[in-house]
């Protein structure tokens, strides 16, 4: 499968409606990019049943600042929803590939798991959260 080009309007429903979402934050002016561009279009090709998507931080710029891109190009893995890896940096093409790997192998169930734990951790840390009662947020008072 090519990439795909992802913008403010496409990237959310991009990520939730797919299983396994990576993305790619670029630009034209940037050197590393360019040097990464051709190993994430190379693995895109290895693996059809991912999306891989692209993002132009300067066409883009909202969509950048709202996942916190300080330095590009970086990588972002979703899956199921989740933000699962990112990492800025021209990765090579076996670094590429492992993290792929990586990312098709997470046992998303236990994932979900540690999320709730942490969760409710950091509640239990602040007095038991001020989430309102909604029992999502592992507080106790659902």
């Amino acid at each position: 499968m090519a990439t795909t080009t992802l913008t403010t309007d496409t990237f959310e429903r991009t990520v939730l409606d797919n299983d396994i979402v990576l993305v790619d934050f670029w630009a034209e002016w940037c050197g590393p990019c360019r040097q990464f561009g051709p190993v994430f279009e190379a693995t895109s090709e290895k693996h059809p049943d991912i999306v891989f998507g692209k993002v132009d931080t300067e066409a883009e710029q909202l969509l950048a600042q709202a996942l916190d891109i300080t330095s590009i190009p970086t990588v972002m893995a979703f899956r199921e929803g989740i933000l699962v890896f990112a990492q800025p940096g021209a990765l090579p093409g076996p670094v590429f590939e492992d993290v792929v790997a990586q990312v098709k192998a997470l046992d998303m169930d236990e994932v979900r798991q540690k999320m709730n734990d942490a969760s409710r951790a950091h509640a239990e840390e602040n007095g038991g959260g001020g989430c309102g009662g909604c029992g999502d947020c592992g507080c106790g008072k659902g």
